[in-house]
């Protein structure tokens, strides 16, 4: 094999057709041509010349004619390096060559693997996580698990052996796209979601560049897109992230750059002493992304909550005077748009009155209430939400997309790019032949990304606007039946009316109903939901979650997220609770 000069690195390329089976004469001759040069060692009439001196120009052109004419290369090879093509095997894969050439015994053989994996998969993980007559958890312990489950690594093991663990996999994993799955903000098991994780695992694509991930960038800038004209922003820019955690984080970090541009080069000591805002009552990656980006806990600010556990704006401003008066800078306010545990919605308007007022940027953490933005009777909750310098959005929440789908939205156009860009060469060539504003890598602080969009727009193609807002308003209909519920049985108390599908409430066993509301009464009551819980845990008929709150000593948070949830299981939650808690004895 020739190489020509220092430095000049080998290709291995194979050709493939794009022409159909009807002009597969041609287009061989055409790549005959084509290829004359390359086969024959003349890298100078293949577009070569002077690459040493001109290699970037000359490399950027050989690489467009090598996409335009269907050729494919290694990354590593010499156009990603700048060096340049020689003479190695050319392997002809039209998607019609068996009709021409002889097939490899690798493109004949079956993958009874595969085969018998995928109908496990769709028997026992889809079809009998979705039936109700299935239990939702085989609890079993630690020790349990790993006598049950083979989990030690070294031994070349046969497929009969990994289909019969795969087996036990499913039966011992909690089922959350089970109906009665009512544990955690996510559930349910939605068909074309799951297809189109399916789908994205199997094309294994990681979403930084065109060239790579050509199909997944539209459809990502589609759904993106999409969603934006709900949140309200004409213009802007947004980003997939891996959960809704780290989407906050973003919010975090590009809002500082916004502030102190010179942050991303001198650090946090060439800024001032930053704080930030967030009511007491949001999730806990507001204080895990102010400790990450080196801000320091001690410089977020828990506003006050009402009753509802709302953010009170008055003492928003409060605060934010105070921070003042201690030299200390305002730079961020964080309102939530359905809490974790009530599911209260922060009052939007008044809180971007107050940032516009103080110059503050201000992020609505939405990752579990925006969903309700696709409703016309439930997206009042995020009224002024438009206002708002950015956002986070989690669709595998109340949208049902298999985990992990979560978006990061800026009004702000650009700022990502310019937070976040480390501008790799060998990724981001601004001389490529296409649009390279395609490119969206280096506006994550990531390298390799996943499609996180495919199964989103999968399930919104099948549901349409009207389907999936039919959808988010079952949620919130099937919550509000079961707030009514609890309000009407004996044994049963709200803490609150539910404003998202969060319902919240005490179950009081027949042996602690008539008593004084003592002290100690509250200390058994407290009790009362973790005996509950390990109950249904171990019978396996349902998974609701419990935790205490502040003042509130624990109590059960019912959470509505599947999005093939009924009225009528709404009703088994209040009966089983029953069922299993009456017997209780303190």
């Amino acid at each position: 094999m020739r190489s020509i000069g220092t430095g000049f690195s080998p290709v291995f390329f194979q050709i493939y057709s794009r022409e159909n089976s009807n002009s597969d004469i041609n287009g061989k001759q055409k790549r005959k041509e084509l290829l004359h040069p390359y086969l024959n060692g003349d890298l100078k009439s293949a577009g070569c010349r002077g690459l040493k001196r001109h290699g970037k120009e000359n490399s950027s052109h050989i690489k467009k004619r090598i996409h335009e004419n269907g050729f494919i290369l290694n990354d590593n090879g010499p156009i990603a390096n700048g060096n340049c093509l020689k003479k190695e095997t050319v392997k002809p894969t039209h998607k019609h060559a068996h009709k021409h050439h002889h097939q490899s015994k690798e493109e004949h053989a079956s993958h009874p693997f595969l085969d018998d994996l995928y109908q496990l998969m769709l028997k026992d993980g889809f079809l009998k996580g979705r039936d109700r007559q299935t239990k939702v958890t085989e609890f079993r312990h630690p020790e349990q698990l790993e006598k049950l489950i083979d989990m030690d690594l070294g031994r070349k093991t046969n497929d009969s052996e990994i289909l019969d663990l795969s087996k036990d996999i499913i039966k011992y994993s909690v089922r959350t796209g089970h109906p009665r799955f009512f544990n955690q903000l996510f559930g349910g098991l939605d068909e074309y979601g799951m297809g189109g994780a399916w789908l994205t695992e199997t094309l294994n694509a990681s979403v930084y560049t065109y060239e790579v991930s050509p199909v997944f960038t539209l459809i990502e800038r589609k759904v993106l897109r999409k969603m934006m004209d709900y949140i309200g922003y004409e213009d802007g820019d947004a980003i997939f992230c891996p959960g809704g955690s780290i989407s906050n984080m973003y919010a975090l970090n590009v809002a500082r750059y916004h502030r102190f541009p010179d942050v991303k080069k001198t650090g946090i000591h060439g800024i001032p002493n930053i704080v930030a805002f967030t009511s007491e009552k949001c999730h806990y990656s507001i204080a895990k992304g102010i400790a990450f980006l080196g801000i320091g806990t001690d410089n977020l600010i828990k506003v006050k909550t009402d009753a509802r556990g709302k953010m009170i704006p008055s003492d928003l401003e409060e605060k934010i005077l105070e921070a003042k008066q201690m030299g200390k800078e305002p730079y961020f306010v964080n309102a939530t748009s359905g809490t974790t545990v009530f599911g209260a919605f922060d009052p939007l308007e008044e809180i971007a009155d107050i940032c516009e007022k103080y110059g503050l940027w201000m992020h609505v953490d939405g990752a579990w209430g925006g969903g309700a933005l696709l409703s016309r009777k439930y997206k009042k909750f995020l009224k002024g939400v438009e206002r708002a310098d950015s956002m986070t959005w989690n669709p595998h929440k109340l949208m049902g997309a298999p985990q992990q789908c979560s978006a990061f939205f800026t009004k702000h156009k650009d700022l990502l790019s310019q937070a976040h860009c480390a501008n790799a060469a060998y990724l981001f060539q601004q001389d490529k032949f296409y649009d390279v504003s395609l490119d969206t890598g280096d506006k994550s602080i990531q390298c390799g990304r996943r499609n996180d969009a495919l199964k989103l727009w999968m399930m919104w193609k099948n549901k349409g606007d009207e389907g999936y807002e039919r959808d988010i308003d079952n949620q919130f209909e099937c919550a509000r039946h079961l707030a009514s519920l609890v309000k009407e049985r004996d044994g049963f108390e709200l803490l609150l009316e539910p404003e998202c599908t969060n319902v919240c409430f005490y179950y009081i066993p027949p042996s602690l109903r008539h008593l004084e509301r003592t002290e100690e009464w509250w200390a058994k009551v407290s009790k009362v939901s973790p005996i509950i819980k390990e109950r249904m845990m171990k019978n396996g008929s349902m998974l609701v979650g419990y935790q205490p709150d502040g003042e509130f000593v624990n109590f059960f948070r019912m959470v509505v997220s599947n999005l093939g949830s009924t009225l009528t299981d709404m009703e088994f939650v209040i009966d089983e609770i029953d069922r299993l808690g009456s017997d209780i004895v303190m």
